[in-house]
């Protein structure tokens, strides 16, 4: 049976983000500021960890790929050259009845405001370019507009010269970045999916023309296969083609890896075929030749690029609701997290049974002597089952007890979180144990 949107999963989610700390409204004491939030102890980890897993499998890995860390800020001419400035737009259209501005192209009824419910109410669409504009100097003057970039890509392609100057790479190659990345949606919303302020991760591959189809294929593959990988399941995941009139202007191929979300299915990543339009258009910009020179043919060609582009936050949020679970145990609801142990913000937990100094003083010795491998808690706070929830509730894969028998045996009760069944190892066996297990 097909997996099939679930609503309520949202409230679900959101309300746990917000107790468990992993995501808070951003300036909520001021009253909040609209799609903006700001990542708590655990939500930081739930990210850093994604950025982490996909750095592993995209740079550490591979021979064939480098990374980069660009500039946020970029002057006008990277933007005019790369298109951005002409066609980096949507159509926004407002209702005169309740002054809601939307974008028309995501209106279920071109003709009925969602909002109010007005009907014809909406003015003739405008285009509306999506980037952030600032100044850079202390004089607002033509001359010293800047902008925030929209996406990581421009600074991998304005460093095509640079990287193949400086380093052994020869193509197929790739160069990968994570970073902040700014659209000023007109309609952001469902909480850190849509923001204005958002993580991306990037990566610019570049081949020869003649390898352009096959790479685009590999890429699709591969990356549909890193979220079956890191505990997305196969029915809440699919892999879609972009039909011809939804290609963007640079594209010869898209295909998006979406996800069930509880509104329906959505993009977590794109993988596209972007031709030699980017090194195209700052070669004829800059006046630098960004080609590949074949020195045994004595040839030189541009390469095409294939891209694959992920969001941060919303792939956290999507291995949120796919880790989600729900069940009975002795009668009440035990709500887990079962993120895979890459994800997982924490991999285990100290817990000691009692808060007696002779119980405390060597379970806090052995949370610190785990922190030197694993990303570790220490919760010595009520009883041991409702710790056991709430190690649970956060995804936490294992649970190490010191118990008032440890004193004499020097061994631990370790618990996992999926099976919640217990092994009794000895305190020395632990780390082997969960390195294991993590490898």
């Amino acid at each position: 049976m097909p997996a099939v949107a679930s609503p309520e999963l949202f409230d679900k989610i959101v309300n746990l983000t917000k107790r468990r700390g992993f995501v808070y409204p951003s300036a909520e004491i001021y009253g909040g500021f609209r799609s903006t939030y700001d990542y708590g102890p655990l939500g930081v980890l739930l990210l850093r960890n994604v950025k982490d897993a996909w750095w592993r499998s995209m740079v550490q890995l591979r021979s064939d790929v480098v990374g980069l860390d660009a500039s946020i800020l970029s002057p006008p001419a990277v933007w005019e050259a790369s298109g951005h400035l002409a066609n980096f737009t949507d159509p926004l259209v407002d209702c005169t009845s309740c002054n809601s501005r939307l974008r028309e192209d995501k209106l279920a009824d071109p003709d009925v405001c969602p909002v109010c419910g007005a009907e014809g109410s909406f003015t003739e669409a405008r285009h509306f370019n999506l980037m952030f504009k600032t100044q850079a100097g202390p004089v607002e003057e033509e001359g010293a507009v800047a902008y925030l970039r929209p996406e990581t890509a421009q600074g991998m392609f304005i460093n095509f010269k640079n990287v193949i100057d400086t380093t052994r790479v020869r193509p197929p190659f790739g160069i990968a970045q994570i970073g902040k990345s700014f659209r000023n949606e007109i309609t952001p919303g469902q909480f850190v999916f849509r923001t204005r302020e958002f993580e991306q991760m990037e990566l610019e591959y570049f081949v020869h023309p003649d390898e352009a189809q096959d790479s685009y294929e590999y890429w699709c593959n591969e990356r549909y296969q890193w979220y079956l990988d890191h505990g997305i399941p196969a029915d809440e995941l699919r892999l879609r083609a972009h039909d011809s009139d939804e290609l963007s202007h640079y594209s010869s191929a898209t295909s998006d890896v979406e996800y069930l979300f509880p509104w329906g299915w959505d993009e977590l990543e794109g993988v596209a075929n972007r031709g030699d339009y980017d090194l195209t258009q700052h070669a004829e910009a800059s006046g630098e030749k960004l080609e590949w020179f074949d020195q045994a043919e004595n040839v030189r060609w541009r390469p095409y690029v294939i891209e694959p582009a992920a969001g941060a936050t919303r792939t956290a949020m999507a291995f949120l609701m796919a880790a989600y679970h729900e069940e009975e145990v002795r009668g009440e609801t035990r709500v887990v997290l079962r993120f895979h142990h890459r994800i997982a913000p924490y991999k285990v937990a100290v817990l000691p049974l009692s808060k007696k100094p002779e119980l405390a003083g060597p379970a806090s010795e052995l949370a610190a002597d785990l922190r030197g491998s694993f990303m570790c808690d220490y919760d010595a706070t009520q009883s041991i089952g409702r710790r056991y929830r709430r190690q649970d509730e956060l995804g936490t894969p294992y649970c190490v007890t010191y118990d008032f028998d440890s004193l004499e045996d020097h061994a631990v009760t370790i618990r996992d979180r999926d099976s919640m069944e217990q092994e009794r190892i000895d305190i020395s066996q632990v780390r082997a144990y969960l390195t294991e297990r993590f490898t």
